[in-house]
């Protein structure tokens, strides 16, 4: 593994409500993400995975355990100076991007970001100018931000993060709201980020197609990590993920079923398009 960035360890964390009451979101969770990993992370409703996103951004702090980001300590207490760093170096995409957007113009808004770490202004503009091109929107620089669409809104507020040149991104259902051409086009900007960038990515999701596209699922099951693994290894048992309230790629849940029915291949692919490929091929060869 490359450098480590995140390392969790025996990390937990407890909400507690005005009736005193506690709810455990997440109970002694150990793993480590390297520098420029491309990691999806899986669960339910109420699993722990936003709670994570929170901690890892020092929205939140850890009850118990210990959490480094960028080989920084994660505690209650940290001076603001040492919330602002981790910030400075984990930046955060939300479901809503209409949240995200505070400015009346695309590139004045991507701006906003750097304009508040003080940044110089000749900086700013090539920093708005690159973060822009970088997510395909530079045409729509001078475009107001709510004529765009779904999947345009989102690709600006990710242009926003990345002109703030943090070394992390964290995804927390950042395709929720979005139609699927939305989705597509997000989806490809982040490949872009891991691809290109070297950038290390955390993408919360519930989209299993999405989670194939990363170098490395974690599944989060009521607070406790239940897997972790490439994609295909942790969507090779389709029983496990189904017991956990999970879902698998549709390409996969066929293979699947053609395999409980006795249709077994030598490789079993976890994309949609490595799958229609394969059950084609053995198609085609039967029929000669």
């Amino acid at each position: 593994m490359a450098e480590p960035f995140i390392i969790a360890d025996n990390l937990s964390y407890t909400y507690t409500d005005g009736d005193g009451g506690e709810t455990a979101a997440l109970k002694n969770v150990s793993f480590t993400v390297g520098r420029g990993e491309y990691v999806a992370v899986l669960g339910h409703n109420g699993s722990g995975k936003s709670t994570l996103a929170k901690l890892l951004n020092v929205i939140l702090v850890p009850t118990s355990g210990s959490l480094t980001v960028a080989g920084k300590p994660i505690f209650d207490g940290m001076s603001d100076d040492e919330v602002f760093d981790v910030r400075r170096k984990v930046g955060m995409v939300f479901q809503n991007p209409d949240n995200q957007l505070v400015a009346t113009i695309v590139e004045e808004d991507v701006a906003f970001g750097p304009e508040n770490l003080g940044i110089p202004r000749d900086e700013i503009r090539l920093r708005v100018d690159d973060a822009l091109r970088t997510v395909g929107m530079y045409e729509h620089r001078d475009s107001q931000p709510h004529r765009l669409s779904g999947g345009q809104k989102q690709r600006v507020a990710i242009a926003g993060v990345i002109a703030m040149m943090p070394e992390c991104i964290v995804f927390d259902e950042s395709t929720a709201m979005l139609d699927p051409r939305g989705r597509a086009e997000v989806m490809r900007t982040i490949r872009r980020l891991s691809d290109d960038f070297g950038m290390t990515i955390l993408h919360i999701t519930h989209y299993m197609d999405e989670a194939v596209m990363a170098d490395r699922v974690m599944v989060i099951n009521d607070g406790e990590l239940y897997a972790d693994g490439t994609p295909k290894e942790v969507f090779r048992d389709v029983g496990a993920l189904r017991r956990v309230g999970l879902d698998v790629p549709q390409g996969r849940e066929l293979m699947d079923a053609l395999e409980q029915n006795g249709v077994s291949f030598a490789d079993s692919p976890i994309d949609n398009a490595g799958c229609a490929a394969l059950i084609l091929e053995r198609y085609r060869s039967r029929s000669k």
